[in-house]
């Protein structure tokens, strides 16, 4: 097993051929299993295409992605079709059920993506899902008879179906309310600690970063910062790199007035 979930090397992504526009500028980054890592920063830095090319739902125009050691690059669209449905689970900021289904149905879809029909044991692990999240007694409503909060949980319990080794989120509470955006992150977390599931969170929201065990900042298409939080241990201060200790003392002492 390589000793890092997923690594990227000099990743870089070019949008257009006669007028380009670069997006990201040669991103190097390395996930650790079981971490849950949110990605910050300002709209048009880069974060969101990064994340679609974490999860392969876009290309980059060079570099490398290794997961568990296995460069993604050289996979065609057959393989990182099935690599996606194996590996990763979605959570997007619109939850994207289908209103004809019920939340049990939705929750199973990408099981039959993979296997037609779910089996017994596959039902089975979607009605614990969908427990876990808080709906054991919705599981057959329909999308469109659940709030919003109820919907995410939905798709925070699809994406699990298949126990993917990362989850990939996109402003997972983007469209939610404070009480829900809350307690979906929590959720998050929950799952992140109970089952040892990745998570690489992309989100405007600092107070939810801060709860991560990794805040990774982006500006203009380049990792500006990159540190533990306070939540990762004891130490405020235990840093990836020394110049970002120095930064959030700064930081931390000027709030404290």
């Amino acid at each position: 097993m390589d000793d890092k979930l997923l690594k990227t090397e000099n990743l870089v992504k070019i949008y257009g051929t006669k007028i380009q526009t670069k997006v990201l500028h040669g991103v190097n980054l390395d996930i650790d299993y079981k971490e849950f890592v949110s990605i910050i920063g300002p709209s048009g830095s880069g974060k969101t295409t990064l994340l679609n090319i974490l999860g392969t739902l876009d290309n980059a125009s060079s570099g490398k992605i290794l997961f568990r050691g296995k460069d993604l690059t050289l996979m065609n669209d057959k393989e990182l079709a099935e690599f996606r449905n194996i590996n990763l689970g979605f959570i997007f900021q619109f939850h994207h059920l289908l209103p004809e289904f019920t939340a049990l149905e939705n929750v199973l879809i990408p099981t039959w993506i993979k296997y037609k029909s779910p089996t017994s044991k596959l039902m089975d692990r979607a009605k614990e899902l969908l427990e876990i999240v808080g709906l054991k007694e919705r599981m057959n409503n329909k999308s469109t008879d659940l709030s919003g909060g109820q919907q995410q949980r939905v798709a925070i319990a699809r994406s699990l179906i298949n126990n993917p080794a990362l989850v990939l989120a996109d402003e997972p509470t983007g469209n939610l309310d404070t009480e829900s955006t809350d307690q979906v992150y929590e959720l998050l977390r929950t799952i992140n600690k109970d089952m040892g599931t990745t998570f690489i969170v992309v989100t405007h929201d600092r107070h939810l970063a801060s709860k991560s065990d990794r805040v990774i900042e982006m500006i203009d298409g380049n990792i500006d910062k990159d540190y533990l939080t306070a939540s990762k241990g004891e130490n405020l201060w235990e840093c990836l790199a020394p110049e970002h200790c120095i930064y959030f003392q700064k930081k931390f002492k000027s709030t404290e007035k």
